[in-house]
């Protein structure tokens, strides 16, 4: 595989045959679909850049980029940018197959259904009964705030972009969203700017009981952390979807219209569904990481954010601040947590 990570190495590609990619996705999680990627087009250096989603997004923004894709989970900055007219159109077979629902004008596309879960550390379990749905993470924070107390871990909504996104959807979807927020703030969460900071902590033993996180990092980690357990909401779950797009001043156009329509294929999804935990959207593909295999366990009561315009009323400034005044009025009174 040839790849350059971080911009960094010498590269003996011609500058034809390089592909830049910006992404907030996790390298060690992307490698599987980029390793994929090259075997099918070994004509194409791959320069991976992973960032922030708000690094991306700055970086997106910029006269002269320099990137051919972008990659981010913060789907309604994803869909400011297009809006912008920082995306070029994709006219292909699969482009125009893809569901309407994970795309939008045929510029940005959804290519994974991330669940978002809980995760909690061993300890958690010799004490009280872990949580399997979201009423059960406010019923452990209101009986068990003494022994809880600064041992929970949650995004910031203030620092995170995705942290915001998901608490919006979590206002809609959860009739008690507000006492969840007053009682992480009882037990004086720590909040948190990624998911791999929540991860750490509860492997170190900081935390015990992380709210929020990316499935797909949370069950990576799992994997080689057993002291950790991921637990899939029962009563709901929220969809983070992966989002990518070729931009407009792209260096190597024809590279990165080859690796989209790669992470749309039925062999880049494939790679997702049973390689990476990003899980797939295509429904002709089977394996255990799928959208599919989450509807099993879950059934219907998966609630993707929408793919359109309508995200973008989450960027207004106003809706914005009185948002998160009112959640930081509710975890702590108002004061100036971070």
């Amino acid at each position: 595989m040839s790849l350059l990570v971080g911009g960094m190495g010498i590269s003996t590609a011609s500058a034809a045959s390089r592909l830049v990619i910006e992404a907030a996705l996790d390298q060690q999680v992307a490698t599987p679909l980029l390793t994929a990627f090259s075997q099918q087009h070994p004509e194409f250096e791959i320069d991976y850049r992973d960032r922030t989603s708000m690094g991306v997004h700055a970086l997106a923004e910029q006269t002269a980029p320099g990137a051919d894709i972008i990659i981010s989970s913060a789907m309604p900055w994803q869909v400011a940018l297009v809006n912008q007219g920082l995306a070029q159109r994709l006219d292909s077979d699969v482009a125009r197959r893809w569901p309407a629902w994970a795309k939008w004008r045929n510029e940005v596309f959804a290519f994974t259904f991330e669940p978002i879960v809980m995760a909690y550390r061993l300890d958690l379990a010799g004490k009280m009964l872990p949580p399997s749905s979201h009423a059960d993470v406010l019923r452990l924070l209101t009986e068990h705030a003494d022994t809880l107390s600064g041992r929970v871990a949650a995004y910031s909504p203030s620092r995170s972009a995705l942290g915001y996104v998901l608490y919006l959807q979590d206002s809609r979807y959860s009739g008690r969203f507000w006492s969840l927020v007053e009682a992480l703030g009882r037990v004086n969460a720590t909040l948190e700017t990624s998911t791999q900071r929540i991860l750490e902590g509860l492997s170190e033993g900081r935390y015990w009981l992380g709210y929020n996180l990316l499935g797909s990092y949370a069950l990576q980690w799992a994997q080689s952390h057993p002291e950790v357990i991921v637990q899939m909401p029962s009563d709901y779950a929220l969809i983070s979807m992966r989002t990518a797009f070729i931009h407009r001043d792209a260096p190597h156009p024809q590279a990165a219209r080859t690796f989209l329509n790669f992470l749309l294929s039925r062999a880049g999804q494939h790679v997702l569904a049973g390689e990476t935990p990003l899980f797939s959207i295509r429904s002709d593909v089977v394996g255990p990481f799928t959208a599919q295999s989450l509807r099993d366990q879950v059934g219907q009561r998966l609630y993707p954010q929408p793919l359109d315009a309508s995200s973008l009323s989450m960027l207004d400034g106003s809706r914005r601040a009185d948002f998160l005044t009112r959640w930081f009025n509710a975890y702590s009174g108002g004061a100036p947590t971070p």
